[in-house]
């Protein structure tokens, strides 16, 4: 009999990164997905995992229930579509740490969170330092591993279209070539399906601590988990 695999325990399905997640993992033998989200998720075909739904009130049953080993919270949205400040915070640090502490509550021991490049308590823009809170947050809750993946501008198709984002990520591989060199190459671009093969690669690893990953660390990552698509 083959082993189940690592379960892993994803919040954030519906999004990008969370449907990335979930095209990458078709044809994992070594994983199972279960998801957690407020509705089903699109899943590409050949796609196997569960999905738990229900509200966010909900969710600490249903992440206790995935029997997962490692908790990956793709949670995320701007200011803009939350409609303000308090709503954006309310998803992007409020709701990722109660995630958190339901993993830590139901035994898991490993967290991966995306986060964003800049993430700083200590910032001047509210969306940064927001970030930073959440990360700082996260960080007490005794996680025996702690993944923070920070990348910059998420290029892939999102579902429903930002228009303004689309613009920013046609013309970002452009930017990242003529001007985000040296010290800058950490805000460049990345595929939202590299981010994922970077988090199923983390998924694996087994050194407790709490780690940083930037563009070029993802990539590396991304390398790991043995695929090979272009960013």
């Amino acid at each position: 009999m083959k082993p189940a695999g690592t379960r892993i325990c994803l919040v954030g399905a519906t999004g990008l990164v969370g449907g990335a997640l979930i095209a990458e993992a078709v044809g994992r033998e070594d994983l199972r997905l279960v998801g957690v989200a407020r509705r089903e998720a699109r899943l590409p075909a050949g796609a196997r995992m569960e999905m738990l739904v229900g509200e966010p009130i909900d969710w600490p049953q249903l992440i206790a229930a995935s029997r997962a080993k490692v908790m990956v919270c793709a949670l995320g949205t701007t200011i803009a579509a939350a409609g303000s400040q308090a709503a954006f915070r309310a998803i992007d640090h409020d709701l990722v740490r109660f995630c958190a502490e339901a993993a830590r509550a139901a035994g898991i021991e490993h967290m991966i969170v995306v986060s964003s490049i800049g993430a700083d308590r200590g910032s001047r823009n509210f969306y940064l330092s927001v970030k930073g809170e959440m990360e700082e947050a996260l960080g007490k809750l005794g996680f025996w591993r702690l993944d923070i993946l920070r990348p910059g501008l998420l290029r892939g198709r999102r579902r429903p279209r930002r228009p303004i984002e689309a613009m920013a990520q046609a013309l970002a591989p452009a930017v990242d070539v003529l001007f985000l060199h040296g010290k800058y190459r950490c805000y460049r671009s990345i595929r939202a399906r590299r981010v994922a093969r970077a988090i199923l690669s983390l998924a694996c690893e087994k050194a407790r601590g709490r780690f940083v990953h930037d563009h070029d660390a993802m990539r590396r990552a991304a390398r790991r988990a043995g695929t090979s698509a272009g960013d």
